[in-house]
């Protein structure tokens, strides 16, 4: 090749950061649990987090589970990327395991409430932003029953939280609904989402 030959520009899909968020018992474990089936060359962040472990869940896959003294040790050291108090519980994203996995050019997918959406918004602003949605309030009212992990009490400051929630949607960059029963076609849709971010011209600079 010529050395005045102009430099081939780099057509290769870039690593999309996405950030998925919405209302407590919308489905987002469901959605990413039939995500990670599919086998695709996704990276699903482990968030930390000083909350009981709740039935079923592993710690190092379903969250890392840290004392309060320990969580607030690594945010000390900013070890993480963003971190909230949600229900009187912290939680925070590791910032080296988002790093190393877009270094090795996979796709990020990050699970957060939206009042930590709202902060990556600002410290990665070029991340892709998801909201899903439930039906309506109603519905989520019914699968936040069927979970029996709340009183009265817990369940209507979380459909409370959820309607406040609901009123954030300029801060995303697409909206999802979980329609009931149609699971599939959701995690369809974050799929394509995906796809259509690697496509992008020019593409989002990620920066960490």
């Amino acid at each position: 090749m010529s050395a005045d030959a102009p430099e081939q520009p780099d057509l290769h899909p870039r690593p999309v950061l996405l950030v998925l968020s919405g209302p407590s018992g919308v489905g987002k474990d469901a959605v990413l649990s039939l995500l990670r089936r599919q086998r695709r060359r996704y990276h699903f962040v482990v968030t930390a987090t000083t909350r009981p472990r709740r039935r079923g869940e592993r710690d190092g896959a379903s969250y890392h589970f840290l004392s309060p003294e320990e969580f607030q040790r690594r945010l000390a050291q900013g070890e993480l990327l963003e971190h909230a108090q949600v229900y009187g519980h912290w939680y925070g994203v590791p910032r080296q395991q988002v790093r190393e996995a877009l270094q090795r050019r996979q796709n990020v997918i990050l699970k957060v409430d939206v009042q930590g959406a709202a902060t990556l918004r600002r410290i990665v602003p070029q991340a892709v932003f998801v909201f899903l949605a439930p039906p309506s309030l109603q519905e989520l009212e019914h699968r936040l029953r069927e979970r029996h992990t709340e009183d009265d009490e817990m369940l209507s400051h979380r459909l409370k939280t959820a309607s406040q929630e609901m009123d954030c949607l300029s801060l995303f960059d697409y909206v999802v609904v979980n329609e009931t029963g149609r699971l599939r076609e959701t995690a369809q849709r974050i799929r394509a989402i995906i796809a259509a971010e690697e496509c992008r011209v020019p593409p989002r600079n990620l920066e960490l």
